[in-house]
């Protein structure tokens, strides 16, 4: 118990930390099996999601009961090599994630109108 709360005793952490890990490169035939060996190495795991579509494979999420195993797992496992992969490890951040989804959404509903009205944007019509 009382290495517990000296691990957690008045030990501020970055904004972004969170329990959530982003992970890109990893090898597109990982299991999820091998994925707990790996992760599970710095604490009890809450849950982990594979990509299996074609613009997610290579990701994973990793979702930590703690956030202090989160943070050791970052600093441990950023550039730590599977299948000859470097693995990029980063905290999930909610409001990039989004921005990028929301400017994809936006740019097809833009060609999709550009298409609908007949307006074109090459600069050789101006």
């Amino acid at each position: 118990m009382a290495a517990i709360s000296l691990r957690k005793g008045n030990t501020r952490l970055p904004p972004e930390v969170n329990r959530v890990l982003y992970v890109r490169n990893l090898p597109f035939n990982i299991s999820s099996e091998e994925m707990y060996d790996i992760f599970g190495k710095y604490g009890a795991i809450r849950q982990i999601r594979i990509g299996t579509s074609k613009e997610t494979r290579g990701t994973a999420f990793v979702v930590y009961e703690d956030i202090y195993d989160a943070k050791t797992a970052v600093d441990h496992l950023s550039g730590f090599n599977v299948a000859n992969r470097y693995l990029i490890v980063l905290y999930y951040q909610q409001t990039k994630m989004s921005k990028k989804f929301d400017l994809k959404k936006k740019e097809e509903e833009i060609a999709k109108m550009q298409e609908k009205y007949g307006v074109s944007t090459s600069t050789k019509d101006k």
